[in-house]
């Protein structure tokens, strides 16, 4: 009995028609898609927007240009080269660090 029970209670919330089975699809699927919209223009666009620029950044650097590291170490650029960057960071002392490893350092604009 509890069978039959269930099967009548779930029979009963489906709509007769197919159109308004459409619609109703349509209204469902209507916030999802508002949420991907929403999430594309104010995340994901911007997102891709700075990574084109630091790109751009680290495919323009020159010798001379001071830089920061991802990890906060200071210098300026003493050879470039495709993948990497060797990097004076006081008196003598060279490192050898990846491009993509590199920032702009903010303290170069204001001098």
């Amino acid at each position: 009995m509890t069978m039959n029970t269930l099967s009548f209670i779930l029979l009963m919330g489906q709509p007769a028609g197919s159109s308004s089975g459409q619609g109703n699809a349509l209204l469902t699927f209507l916030p999802l898609l508002l949420v991907f919209v929403v999430f594309y223009f104010f995340m994901i666009r911007p997102q891709m927007r700075k990574q084109k620029e630091a790109t751009s950044y680290r495919n323009s650097l020159k010798k001379g240009d001071k830089v920061v590291t991802t990890g906060g170490i200071y210098g300026r650029i003493h050879e470039v080269k495709d993948n990497y960057v060797m990097l004076e960071v006081g008196g003598d002392l060279r490192l050898k660090v990846d491009k993509n490893a590199l920032m702009k350092d903010p303290t170069a604009d204001t001098e």
